[in-house]
């Protein structure tokens, strides 16, 4: 009995001593990352599928099962950091994104979302940038983006889509795209989508369709862009705190009844997914 204990007593000893074996730095190892890993690349899926087409939100099995299942089509959706004038966050264009990528890959039923590239081009040196801004330079940006083309092509994905919500980002995916298709010569395809930057149509759908004109104020913002966020997150458009302050309304447009915001968003979402969408299916029939 003592020596089964000395050997227990032994192994607890040297198990808990390898747990805390510092790593280069001195900072102490986690034990999980002690541990040999286990390989779980052909197992069996053993929880069921979520309902989701954003790629961070599965885990790795999910992704794989869905490839296999035929979504082979992946959404590159690039959006920014920047003054959006005093009611909107510094994130606009990936709250917008949040909406519209999610539309546009159920729409289009054989594709999933990467994470949205959240940050845009532009001259990082430039003097008093507004406060929250940041951007990438152009050749950053540029090399993230081929950077998660091949990161998705090597798992399975076929046919990359880039869209952007910001004027400033299409330069850099053309020239991401044009780059690629020509390494990877018909082996995968990267289609840049250049008609999913609508807004003008959008502002003619909000006053033809919806019956909403606006008078502009000056800010970086619009009636069109809060109702899409809105059917997302409220809290980016700051509803609770200007409804205190008296200000729920832009270029003359009211916000509340915020269900009604809500609904329109979602016209407009289907709006600019119908028209997206009808450009990717004709970008993939051209290359293909």
């Amino acid at each position: 009995m003592r020596t089964q204990t000395y050997l227990f007593v032994t192994l607890l000893t040297a198990t808990t001593a390898m747990a805390q074996t510092p790593a280069p730095g001195g900072q102490r190892t986690a034990s999980v990352n002690t541990q040999p890993r286990v390989d779980v690349t052909n197992m069996a899926r053993p929880i069921d599928m979520p309902d989701t087409v954003w790629i961070e939100d599965l885990t790795m099995l999910e992704v794989r099962d869905q490839i296999k299942a035929g979504k082979t089509t992946a959404l590159i959706l690039t959006g920014g950091i920047e003054e959006n004038g005093p009611y909107l966050t510094t994130g606009k264009h990936n709250h917008v994104l949040k909406a519209t990528g999610d539309s546009i890959a159920r729409s289009l039923g054989n594709a999933l979302v990467a994470p949205i590239v959240t940050l845009e081009p532009g001259n990082t040196l430039r003097p008093n940038l507004s406060p929250g801004t940041i951007v990438l330079s152009q050749a950053t940006f540029q090399a993230v983006l081929t950077d998660m083309s091949n990161s998705l092509r090597s798992q399975g994905f076929t046919d990359i889509i880039m869209v952007g919500d910001s004027g400033g980002n299409a330069k850099g995916m053309q020239a991401a795209a044009t780059a690629l298709n020509g390494e990877w010569k018909g082996n995968g395809y990267v289609h840049f989508i250049p008609e999913y930057y609508n807004y003008a149509d959008v502002e003619k759908f909000e006053e033809d369709v919806l019956g909403i004109h606006e008078k502009l104020e000056g800010y970086h913002d619009d009636y069109y862009i809060t109702a899409i966020i809105s059917t997302v997150s409220t809290e980016a458009i700051r509803m609770k705190e200007r409804q205190k302050a008296g200000k729920f309304v832009i270029n003359g447009v009211a916000l509340d009844p915020i269900a009604k915001t809500i609904e329109n968003g979602r016209k407009m979402v289907a709006f600019r997914t119908e028209a997206t969408v009808a450009a990717i299916k004709k970008s993939m029939a051209n290359k293909k």
